[in-house]
Order: C-alpha cells, then sequence, then structure tokens
C-alpha cells in the first residue's frame, strides 16, 4: 500500500507486485490561511482523513488487510510538525507553500556558510530550517515546548508504526543533512541561531526502504490495516512520484506537474551551481545526489486563466461536447502559431524558484497588442511554462546535468497538446506512465515492496512494477521555431528584475 500525503488531501492505494492498482480512496483536508503567505493545517485533520482513506482503498481492493505486507507514505516537504512531551501538536503544521520565513531564508544565505552549496541562488522560505528559526523568534513559547520537529511524512510514519525517526530523502533535501560530510551538521545550525534544533530532530535517519517499523495495535484498530505489517520507510512526495515514474537512473527526469511543478534528475556526482538546487546525496539512492529544478505556477496560471478571462462560451463548448473545459482551451490555444505571434509569458506568478530562487519575481505577458485575443493568451501560457521548464534544463546542464529524457506525471499528463508542445521545446522524448495520477503511491508501493523483500532494489522494484503507457517524441521542426522564443523568455527576467522588485516592495510596505 502507498499513502500519499498531499496538499489537500491524503490517497491510499493498494497494488499488487506488478504494479496493478487493485483500489484506491482520496480523503480531504482543509486549510487555513491566517495572513498572506502564510499556511496551516492541523494533524488532527490527517488523522481523521487517513481513517477513512485507508479502509476505504482496503474495500475498493477487496483485499484482507493481512494480505497487504508492507505499507508505506510519503507527504508534502517542508511541511512542519511540532510535538510536545506529550506527542501533541504544539501549533498547527506549517504548510510546505508557507513564505513566512522569507526574512529568515535571506539571513540564512548571507552567512554564505560552507552549506549554502545546495542553494547557491537563494534559500527557498518554504524550506523546514527557516521556518523553523521562524518559529524560534516569533513563538519562542512554542519552541520551547517542542521536544520534537519533523516532517508530515515522519508524523505519517510515527502513526503508522509508534517509531519516530526521519529519513535521508527530507533531510538532506531541506534540512541541511550531508552524509557524505559526517550527516548533522552542528555548526551550520549553530551559525544561523538554530543550534538547539539538534534537542529535537530525531536524530536517527533511515533510508528508502529500510523497515521503519511495523504497523501497531492502535493504528491497526484505527485504521483498520493488520497489526504488524511490515512499515516501510518512505520519502517526500516529489521523490515518490520520482520512482513512481521509474527515474532512478542518472540522465532522466522527472516531471511532475500540477499546479506547481518539481523538475527532478539523477546524478552520479554530487553537483552544486547557480541556477540549481542541490544536488543532494543519498537523497534517493545510495551513491547518487538529486538535481532539483521547479516551477512554482504552472498548472495554477491555466486555472487563473480560466476563472478570470477564459470566454464564457468556450466553458459552454466544453458542457455540449461533453469534454473538459481544459481540453477545449487547448484546443484554441493549437489554432495558434508557435510564438503566439508576438507573446512571451513569464510563468512566475507565485515567485520563481529555480534558476533564480526569487520569491519577489512576479509573471508578466509581453507582446500584446490589438491582435490578441483569448487563444493567444491561452497559448502564451502553455508556451511559458514549458519555456520556464527548458529554462530549468539549461541551467542544469550549464551545472554538469544533462537531462536524456523526460518522464511526466500528474495533471499536466491530462493534456497531449501541451505534452507535446514541452517534448518539442525541450527536443526531447516524454515518457508517460499508467499511474500517472497515482505516481507518488506507486513510487510508496515500490518502496514497500523493497521492505517486504519481494525485490532486493528500488530500480529492480520499479522495472517490474511501472508501466509504460506514451511517449511523446519531439518534432525537431518545432524544436527549431521554439528556440528563439525560449531565448527571448530567458532574456526577459534579467532586464525588469528590478521594477519588479520595486513595484513588490511599494505594495506590501
Amino acid at each position: 500500500m502507498g499513502i500519499d500525503g498531499g496538499t489537500g488531501s491524503v490517497r491510499a492505494v493498494i497494488f499488487d507486485k506488478e504494479g496493478n492498482n487493485l483500489g484506491s480512496h482520496v480523503a480531504e483536508y482543509g486549510t487555513t490561511y491566517p495572513k498572506s503567505g502564510w499556511a496551516e493545517q492541523d494533524p488532527d485533520e490527517w488523522w481523521k482523513a487517513l481513517k477513512e482513506a485507508i479502509p476505504g482503498a482496503i474495500k475498493a481492493a477487496g483485499v484482507d488487510p493481512k494480505d497487504i505486507k508492507a505499507v508505506t507514505a510519503d507527504a508534502t516537504t517542508s511541511t512542519v510538525v511540532l510535538l510536545d512531551k506529550d506527542k501533541r501538536p504544539v501549533r498547527p503544521a506549517i504548510l510546505w507553500m508557507d513564505v513566512r520565513s522569507a526574512d529568515q531564508a535571506q539571513r540564512i544565505y548571507e552567512t554564505k556558510h560552507p552549506m549554502i552549496k545546495y542553494y547557491m541562488s537563494g534559500v527557498p522560505a518554504e524550506s523546514l530550517i527557516p521556518k523553523c528559526l521562524w518559529i524560534k523568534e516569533n513563538e519562542p513559547e512554542n519552541w520551547e515546548k517542542a521536544e520534537i520537529v519533523f516532517e508530515y511524512t515522519d508524523w505519517l510514519h510515527w502513526k503508522l508504526s509508534g517509531n519516530i525517526n526521519s529519513n535521508i530523502s527530507v533531510a538532506s533535501f531541506r534540512w541541511f543533512y550531508d552524509e557524505p560530510q559526517g550527516g548533522w551538521q552542528k555548526d551550520f545550525y549553530e551559525t544561523i541561531g538554530l543550534g538547539d534544533i539538534m534537542d529535537k530532530f530525531p536524530l536517527e535517519v533511515l533510508h528508502l526502504g529500510d523497515v521503519q517499523g511495523y504497523v501497531t495495535a492502535e493504528a491497526a484498530r484505527e485504521l483498520g490495516l493488520a497489526e504488524g505489517t511490515i512499515v516501510g520507510q518512505g520519502p517526500l512526495d516529489a521523490v515518490a512520484a520520482m520512482i513512481g515514474v521509474n527515474v532512478v537512473e542518472p540522465g532522466g527526469m522527472a516531471l511532475i506537474g500540477g499546479s506547481s511543478t518539481p523538475l527532478f534528475g539523477l546524478s552520479a556526482k554530487e553537483i552544486h551551481a547557480e541556477g540549481i538546487a542541490g544536488a543532494y546525496p543519498n537523497c534517493v539512492l545510495p551513491g547518487t545526489s538529486l538535481v532539483e529544478g521547479g516551477q512554482v505556477s504552472t498548472g495554477s496560471i491555466k486555472t487563473w486563466f480560466r476563472k478570470n478571462f477564459m470566454p464564457a462560451e468556450w466553458e459552454e463548448e466544453a458542457k455540449e461536447r461533453g469534454v473538459s473545459v481544459y481540453q477545449v482551451i487547448d484546443e484554441k490555444a493549437a489554432e495558434i502559431p508557435i510564438g503566439s505571434e508576438g507573446l512571451i509569458l513569464l510563468d512566475y506568478f507565485q515567485g520563481n524558484r529555480t534558476p533564480y530562487a526569487d520569491s519577489l519575481a512576479r509573471g508578466v505577458i509581453w507582446g500584446l497588442s490589438l491582435l490578441h485575443g483569448p487563444a493567444h493568451i491561452a497559448r502564451a501560457i502553455n508556451e511559458g511554462v514549458a519555456y520556464g521548464a527548458e529554462h530549468c534544463f539549461r541551467a542544469m546542464e550549464k551545472a554538469g546535468y544533462k537531462v536524456e529524457s523526460i518522464s511526466a506525471c500528474g495533471g499536466i499528463v491530462q493534456s497531449p497538446v501541451w505534452m507535446q508542445m514541452h517534448a518539442d521545446v525541450s527536443g526531447l522524448p516524454i515518457y508517460t506512465t499508467k499511474e500517472t495520477q497515482s505516481a507518488a503511491c506507486l513510487g510508496d508501493a515500490i518502496i514497500a515492496a523493497v521492505a517486504a523483500g519481494e525485490y532486493s532494489s528500488i530500480p529492480e522494484a520499479a522495472a517490474n512494477m511501472v508501466k509504460m503507457d506514451k511517449v511523446y517524441e519531439p518534432n525537431m521542426e518545432n524544436h527549431e521555431k521554439y528556440k528563439f522564443f525560449v531565448d527571448k523568455y530567458i532574456e526577459t527576467w534579467p532586464r525588469i528584475r528590478d521594477l519588479v522588485h520595486d513595484t513588490v516592495w511599494h505594495i506590501t510596505e
């Protein structure tokens, strides 16, 4: 069984050892937004959702809980949980998208400590460490009460097995844990004013596929699982999806397209450079390093267009034809030639993750004339997002990691037009799998199969459990046409950065 703790819901899916989806269930929970840029969730709501999702998946699969050999979970990364001495939440969990710690992130970056090698373009405000520093500085009473600081992923495993630990995936990804250099970097934490976090972190760090523990009697009773079921150590959500699309060898790239788009690759060597995040050693598999790129706003821009600017008749057309409105948007966009007749869109609507690590960046559409209509804007959105991914790939290549192929999952896979555009812009084939919407849960199931001894390694399990579906081969004639527009996209932000920054600061003062 794989369990995916997402932003708005938890999904549980049961697979067999060949990777066939036997049954699933999704249970939702809410998010509160106390202030602009803040986002919080209640761990008790996670538990209620888990008590619905797991029994629901078991019922849907029609299996005996005793036949489930192992369970593994993933969750959103840098969703911070603080527990007190009684293992109760000290405060609501601070969600991954929360950027209240922008000031702390900048101060950490300005120390120029050697550990900043992972974030040479800037420390992300959504990371766990800046958030912890924010809590210590702004909620000292809560920081004092906290005896355990960990992430949603760790919380899920603790609720299943009763064991508290961390894992190499989240620790190396956002905690500045450097296994090749001895692991915990006490000097770094002291330098940034967070030396006491070593008394709160779970210091045991497990690798993916390790046996984290066994389902407790209480968890079995509450969740409908069998007591004693193996709990395999799982990762952060995007790494689970990466494994779920079989990106487990150097040269591959996982494009996990939803509201935002993580871009994850595996490198045979540890590389550090401006324009990328990482590479994080052993984050996925021993002897490899995770290369991170990412786009903060992708599918969310399409949603923004639909809600605010899309012609009402497009919605009516979708209803009449019985198709998704996003299919209609893509069809209208496809009628416009490459380059949107002179429009360039920057996809920085909520900032830029890579290559600039700029939380003050904002979206731009330039080149508008009276010629342009809604279909031009729709195509410019599709193209701008594809250009943004290509910009990330170019930054990776400059840093020493060459992307050779792309495997995609998430909502973006529902758009063949957008998938083909990504292939054409990048000049690379894009592969999709049968489990595009449950890739993270499949990744968890792959890890669980290793923990249960069904396979000897994650690559072996992935090779047997991931089923390929489609391949989008690049149209190289289109690729050549796109190069000019990609170059203009890349040239845009450095030319307008100061204008945008000044304006953002002005309206937020």
